[in-house]
């Protein structure tokens, strides 16, 4: 949408095909029960600069997280305080066997690194994994197991952290620049500000296209349409698909679950990372702590993260439960009035496979 606002703005006509029954990609967001689920733990860091010449801020009314962190570990929680924004107001936290007060300077000088020269330098240094470049830095590893896989594994999907490094020095710029916020009406009120940018009819919804040729593209109803120029804006399997298989297909995956709670059972808006390493959850959060829109008035939102799918869905849920019930005892539990197949099943997703028109990433109704 902003490629055809782009265009637009320089006299040309364009469509934009969405296959979906709505804008947005994955920054969807569905309402259950008077909460709002984002389709997968998502934020918006202020700092992005091409979201700061595109979106307009005030009118999102954003509500920002605390830039800290709770790292289960040993049983406890310990706080891990300013590592990007403040790294040496973290040497409050020093007795906290969540990296030594060496981790905490090194936090520091990594930070500078990263603030360094422009953007576009850094994606012109030599690259390497983001994993090597925290061990190059000297990072112990008992910080990198206990923060920066969980941490940095909650963005790329990925605990190895096989990211390349210049996605890594972008991301600590941008924590150290930015604050990570939610909108007031949820991450779907993201899309909506370029979508209002474009004419009137240049959205077709429900317009799946299933082949692509020099200058024209053709729809899943056997339309076929012209245009000087085709820019195709998919994910890696069906870019391939419509592309050639010259198109990498590689992607990462991760597994959102939602519960409703009674009240929050961390009393701050922070994200809450798995130290220790046992259970299924990398990360939590309760997203009406920073955002109350989010949930109806007196109930809490919170988003369990896992990494990866692909999982069995009734034994994914009942260890999450558990591994819940470890930390915050009965405050978080899924409602007896829910199937596992309500839980999984975003708003749209049909019983039967392909019944979700094409808007759901579930994993159960047989869309991709």
């Amino acid at each position: 949408m902003c490629c055809a606002r782009r265009q637009q703005q320089q006299g040309l006509r364009c469509w934009v095909l969405e296959a979906a029954d709505e804008v947005g990609g994955r920054i969807r967001t569905d309402t259950v029960g008077g909460f709002r689920l984002d389709r997968g733990f998502q934020v918006l860091l202020t700092s992005y600069p091409e979201a700061k010449t595109i979106l307009d801020y005030d009118a999102l009314d954003l509500k920002p997280f605390l830039p800290c962190a709770l790292v289960c570990y040993g049983g406890q929680f310990h706080e891990v305080t300013g590592l990007w924004r403040r790294p040496f107001g973290a040497i409050r936290s020093l007795r906290s066997p969540i990296g030594s007060f060496t981790d905490k300077l090194r936090v520091a000088s990594f930070r500078s690194g990263s603030l360094r020269g422009t953007i576009e330098d850094h994606f012109r240094d030599p690259e390497t994994t983001s994993l090597q470049a925290l061990q190059d830095a000297g990072f112990s590893p008992s910080m990198i197991a206990r923060f920066f896989r969980l941490f940095l594994g909650g963005i790329f999907l990925d605990s190895d952290l096989c990211a390349f490094s210049c996605m890594l020095s972008f991301l600590v710029r941008m924590f150290s620049l930015g604050n990570a916020c939610l909108p007031a009406e949820a991450m779907e009120a993201i899309p909506r500000q370029p979508r209002m940018g474009l004419p009137p009819g240049s959205i077709r919804l429900r317009s799946r296209v299933v082949r692509v040729g020099p200058g024209a593209v053709t729809l899943s109803t056997g339309e076929e349409l012209s245009a000087k120029s085709v820019v195709v804006a998919v994910e890696g399997r069906m870019a391939a698909k419509l592309l050639g298989d010259t198109i990498s297909q590689a992607g990462q995956g991760t597994t959102c679950l939602y519960f409703a709670a009674p009240r929050p059972p961390i009393a701050q808006p922070l994200l809450v990372l798995n130290g220790d390493g046992r259970g299924p959850i990398n990360n939590l959060c309760v997203p009406t702590g920073a955002a109350p829109s989010y949930g109806p008035g007196g109930k809490s939102l919170v988003s369990v993260t896992i990494l990866g799918t692909g999982n069995d869905p009734n034994r994914l849920l009942a260890e999450v439960c558990e591994h819940l019930g470890e930390w915050f005892g009965t405050v978080v539990q899924p409602s007896p009035r829910l199937s596992i197949n309500d839980l999984s099943r975003p708003i749209g997703c049909g019983p039967s496979p392909g019944a979700c028109a094409g808007s759901c990433y579930c994993g159960l109704c047989g869309h991709p």
